[in-house]
């Protein structure tokens, strides 16, 4: 229904559906008060108008801007960001009024957390705005206008939104149809729908005014036209039964609007969220054990009688100490990570491309590397979606004798495979004729599109058409003036040869399609193809190889139908063909109307009688072919533990045939347990364990519920569903589907749009090109992210042993910052150049409730966390305490060493008798503090805050060469397998040289340059992080049996 009222009566959402497809004519005329001569008054229509509305799809309201905005802050890492942008912001703030003037060091960690959270938000809302295109793209395939009959007259040309139910609408050839209709009336013998876009059928559908079953399936309605399909032959009369959201179409749009609403997050996001969450309560502990540790430094009591008293607050050092747990809080968050996974995303989504695999949406590139199911369409994706000839059998040299040949190709493409053993220039009599026929006796034809060919009209004539073109032109007769470049040349010749004058249009009595044609001596005959059967049963003679014509008996009639009885068995749909001579009705016929014999053709009745005493001289099996390279993608689908099950709208002989022969299942296996209708399935006494067998499934006559159905309960079973599919009918099952992938030649527009993925060569084995990519991806982003983690590990190690010493802050927030967000990105981004493992296809997928980080890895990385905070803060002590280490003279730059008890208890400075301090010198700067010596440990400490700095980028980097591989030996793996990875590391330290050395940049960071023995002593203390994580790895290879094995039990036990 579209924008109206209430709606009630006839086909409206809240009335049972009249079911027009099991009524009469006559019943259906009464129920809506309609004659098909007459039609619909326009008072009548104005009522129905009101009742149900106009005659197009609900436009759902999206999401505003402002909800769209609040939902990207709807994340625990997001939160804690901003958060710690609000809090960091208001202390600079505050501490610029406490002083006098408002540096801008203190609002750079802010200002650049709220530029990082602004991007994040720019993208999530493009991402989701996109989303509902689906329904728009629905809308474009609506037909516009409608011929209708109304108060007795024809409206040739009325907006198809204005139909209400009872409108009685004509339709012609290449007609849209404009609703859901009840066929009333065949003006022409027949009428055949292309509908295979909301049905999933392969082939065009004859269509009848009979009524059906009243529980017919949708593909079972025959006598029903439905919106958005296209009439490819014929024309009728139609009653409009059902409206806009009420016709099946407006059904489709519904379940795409709900499967919209259904997106869930993709294993990652959830992973990474579940990440955010422990992360918070880990900051939020971390945080209240600094304050606990240093509450004595801002709040002190005496005990008088054994009670707290006289209590002293110092708001100055509270507020530093907040500062402290903000920095900790920006140090234990990994702000890089969301514009690094994007990066990696990104790169992924390129590598597809060259792969044919166009990904629309950056998540589902992870999400392909956890597929367990793929749920894919036959039509168009396990086949060509092109139907071609298979098989053609002649009549033998001798009576009692058959030749059969089998013929290749999968496309409408002329030059697509050969004839085998075909003597070609040299065809017989009986093989001409056969190519005569099929090309003469076919009103479709084929055309080049870009770089592949397209069928216009029938695809079983088109089939023909390309078969003759493949058994090329006898001898004598040449291509004369036919274009080289002409697809269909040797048709042509054909047609050149002999005039078609007639034309007797298939009807679905007869089961047969005639035409009359003139030759150039002036002889008439009669080319005759149809369903086998009935051709034999009008046929008296055959005609043999030499083209002798001798009696059709019932030993050649029975060996006919034993090899169409074989063929049909394979999915074949046989068309037989045959011709007649002797027209003594017809013999002066031209085409005149005014001829006597003009007025037989105008009566389809006479048609039997004018095709009877045929000749028979072959038949062909014609299929929908499976696509050459699907066998050895399901085969590599099996190896990748990866289960394919295929669900079509198709007939369940032709859907398990090709599922045979594609690998889905054995070519003698029996499938009775593992092939089912749609219907079945929904019946099933268990539909969740019927999901549940291994190997192949096949979904036969599936209607979209059934599809949407199947992945809701995969998902609800713990798989991770990809679906593919082309038509109308699989948009709302590929906008539920985790990953949905459209094909990008054959699929709607609905479908593209609906989808996370496009085909650009409608081929299955891209897809599982593309699942290896995805694995490969979520290895290297694994790799980088455990990098990134480990890394802010070591800053809250640095932070919190800064404060539980008691010692000044080694470094502040803004330098944290750029660590995280700049420093670490090159190398975090180089991992996910890291080169795929050669088994990665032959490895069973991961659940998607796999961890990110092992318990085994959280350890290592504890540990190396634990190290670079002893690092960090080691130097920082070293450099006020010491004059050397281990033997590198630290005493150039002439700074006063102080003990580790001072450093410890440098609050009380202003209370130490005789306390000073030298100047000393970083690069071109001297700092002086015979004003106030305490001050050394507060702008004093800018040289061991850089060393601090500094150690914790060279650590970092070396500790991104660890992460090259989870448990393998930089021995094994060396830095040069990823040559990206150390031109990283070059950018990295670039950068860290470029904010040492160029001095705006130095003061922003509060830091100063370095000499080379500092330098000696940031490589001495940062170098032995590789070795301690070869120490870690070769532990974590010699337990690894051990830990899986627990692992393993664990899971088990969780399971059960």
């Amino acid at each position: 229904m579209g924008k109206g009222g209430e709606t009630h009566g006839v086909g409206s959402l809240n009335e049972e559906i009249f079911p027009a497809w099991s009524k009469d004519v006559r019943e259906c005329e009464e129920k809506f008060e309609v004659s098909q001569e007459f039609g619909l008054s326009f008072d009548e229509v104005e009522k129905r108008r009101e009742r149900y509305g106009l005659n197009e799809l609900e436009k759902h309201e999206g999401q505003s801007i402002w909800k769209l905005l609040i939902d990207q802050f709807n994340d625990t890492l997001v939160r804690i960001l901003l958060a710690a942008a609000v809090i960091s912001f208001v202390l600079a703030w505050y501490d610029g009024d406490e002083g006098g003037e408002m540096e801008i060091t203190a609002f750079v960690e802010p200002l650049v957390i709220f530029l990082i959270l602004i991007v994040n938000a720019i993208v999530g809302i493009w991402q989701e705005s996109n989303a509902e295109k689906a329904l728009e793209a629905l809308k474009e395939i609506q037909s516009e206008h409608a011929s209708v009959i109304r108060d007795g007259r024809k409206v040739p040309s009325l907006p198809a939104k204005e139909l209400v139910p009872g409108d009685i609408v004509e339709l012609r050839v290449g007609d849209k149809v404009p609703a859901d209709m009840r066929v009333l009336r065949l003006i022409s013998s027949t009428v055949r729908v292309e509908q295979g876009s909301l049905t999933g059928e392969s082939e065009a559908v004859s269509k009848t005014v009979k009524p059906v079953p009243e529980n017919s399936d949708i593909q079972g309605k025959k006598c029903m036209v439905f919106a958005g399909t296209t009439i490819v032959n014929g024309n009728c009369i139609c009653m409009v039964i059902q409206t806009g959201m009420n016709s099946e179409i407006g059904k489709v749009h519904l379940q795409i609007h709900e499967a919209a609403q259904n997106e869930e997050d993709t294993p990652l996001k959830k992973k990474l969220n579940e990440f955010g969450e422990a992360l918070t309560m880990i900051i939020g502990l971390v945080c209240v054990l600094v304050w606990l540790i240093n509450v004595k430094y801002f709040l002190t009591w005496e005990y008088v009688d054994g009670w707290p008293r006289n209590f002293k607050f110092s708001f100055e050092k509270c507020t530093y100490y907040f500062e402290i747990a903000v920095a900790l809080a920006v140090a234990a968050i990994p702000e890089g990570l969301p514009a690094v996974i994007t990066t990696c995303l990104a790169l992924g989504t390129r590598k597809m491309a060259q792969k044919n695999a166009l990904v629309r949406k950056l998540p589902s590139v992870e999400t392909l590397g956890c597929t367990t199911v793929i749920c894919s369409d036959k039509t168009g994706t396990l086949t060509t979606n092109q139907m071609a000839v298979a098989k053609l059998v002649a009549i033998g040299s001798r009576v009692g004798t058959l030749r059969a040949f089998n013929v290749e190709g999968t496309t409408y493409s002329p030059i697509d495979g050969k004839i085998q053993d075909w003597p070609l220039g040299r065809m017989d009599a009986n093989l001409q004729t056969i190519a005569k026929i099929a090309a003469l006796c076919n009103d479709s034809g084929v055309e080049q599109a870009g770089n592949h060919f397209v069928a216009n009209g029938l695809p079983t004539e088109a089939a023909l058409k390309v078969l003759v073109e493949k058994m090329g032109l006898p001898e004598g007769l040449n291509a004369g003036s036919t274009s080289n470049g002409d697809a269909l040349r040797c048709c042509q010749v054909w047609k050149n040869a002999e005039e078609r004058i007639a034309t007797l249009e298939f009807d679905r009595d007869r089961k047969s399609m005639g035409v009359i044609v003139n030759s150039r001596s002036g002889t008439k005959s009669l080319l005759v193809k149809g369903a086998v059967e009935n051709l034999l049963e009008r046929s008296t003679y055959i005609q043999l190889a030499d083209g002798t014509i001798k009696p059709l008996d019932q030993n050649i009639r029975d060996l006919i139908l034993e090899s169409l009885h074989e063929m049909s068995t394979s999915a074949l749909r046989c068309l037989g063909f045959a011709y007649k001579e002797d027209l003594a009705d017809f013999s002066t016929y031209n085409g005149d109307e005014d001829h006597e014999a003009h007025q037989l053709l105008l009566n389809p009745a006479n048609y039997p009688q004018i095709e009877s005493q045929l000749t028979f001289v072959g038949l062909v099996g014609i299929r929908d072919p499976p696509r050459k390279e699907v066998r050895q993608a399901i085969e590599d689908c099996r190896a990748a533990g990866i289960r394919v099950m295929v669900i079509t709208g198709d007939n369940k002989n032709t859907a398990e045939t090709i599922c045979r022969e594609i690998g889905v299942f054995g070519a003698h296996e029996d499938i009775s347990s593992r092939s089912i209708t749609g219907k079945d399935f929904m019946e099933h006494h268990d539909p969740k364990n019927f999901l549940r067998q291994s190997g192949g499934l096949l979904f036969s006559r599936a209607e979209p519920r059934h599809k949407q159905d199947i992945v809701r309960l995969l998902k609800e079973d713990g798989e991770v569903v990809a679906m593919t599919g082309d038509g109308v009918n699989d948009a709302p099952a590929l906008k539920l589907a985790d990953i949905g992938i459209a094909m990008g030649i054959a699929g709607t527009e609905v479908a593209k749009e609906a989808s996370d993925m496009v085909l650009a060569d409608d081929n299955f084995s891209t897809i599982v090109a593309a699942v290896g990519e995805g694995r490969s991806i979520y290895n290297n982003m694994k790799a980088f992210i455990r990098y990134m983690i480990s890394s802010n590990i070591g800053e809250v190690a640095s932070i919190f042993l800064t404060a539980a010493l008691g010692i000044p802050e080694g470094m502040i927030p803004v330098q944290l910052l750029w660590v995280n967000l700049v420093t670490d990105g090159p190398p975090a981004t180089a991992l996910g150049f890291n080169p795929p493992d050669k088994d990665i296809m032959k490895k069973p997928p991961r659940r998607s409730d796999d961890s990110l980080i092992s318990a085994w890895i959280l350890f290592r990385y504890l540990v190396i966390g634990l190290y670079v905070g002893i690092a960090t803060v080691g130097v920082f002590i070293i450099w006020f305490t010491h004059s050397s280490f281990l033997g590198i003279d630290l005493r150039g730059d002439g700074h006063t060493l102080v003990t580790y008890s001072q450093l410890a208890n440098w609050g009380q400075c202003r209370t130490w008798e005789g306390f000073s301090v030298s100047p000393f010198t970083a690069g071109s700067l001297e700092f002086n503090f015979d004003s106030n010596p305490c001050d050394y440990f507060q702008s004093g400490k800018i040289k061991a805050s850089t060393l601090s700095l500094s150690v914790l980028v060279a650590i970092e980097m070396f500790n991104s060469l660890n992460a090259l591989s989870e448990d393998g030996s930089l021995v094994t793996m060396p830095p040069w397998v990823n040559p990206w990875l150390l031109l990283a590391m070059s950018v990295s330290f670039g950068l860290h040289f470029l904010i040492l050395y160029v001095p705006f940049l130095a003061q922003v960071f509060g830091i100063v340059p370095l000499s080379l023995n500092e330098w000696l002593l940031v490589l001495m203390v940062a170098l032995p992080v590789i070795l301690i994580d070869e120490i870690l790895k070769f532990i974590g290879r010699c337990t690894s049996d051990w830990r899986y094995s627990v692992t393993r039990k664990t899971t088990k036990r969780k399971a059960e």
